[in-house]
């Protein structure tokens, strides 16, 4: 058993949640209510899991977030 963290935003313009694993290139996707989209992040996850097989262990670990103030 392996732990992934998922970054989740609302995108208003769609009403679909986006759900981003960081350090899985390709592991996106998105769903119309947060259920829908664990269920999406699963699946796509164990695809690319299943493709990048045994070099898994390999990938960057994810390790935060920072929110970055600017003046616009």
């Amino acid at each position: 058993m392996k732990t992934f963290t998922a970054y989740v935003e609302w995108d208003p313009e769609t009403k679909l949640y986006v759900g981003i694993i960081p350090a899985i290139p390709g592991a996106h996707t998105q769903g119309a209510t947060l259920d829908e989209l664990n269920a999406n992040l699963k699946e796509v996850l164990s695809m690319c899991i299943e493709e990048y097989g045994e070099a898994v262990e390999n990938l960057p670990q994810f390790v935060g977030l920072q929110q970055i103030e600017i003046a616009v």
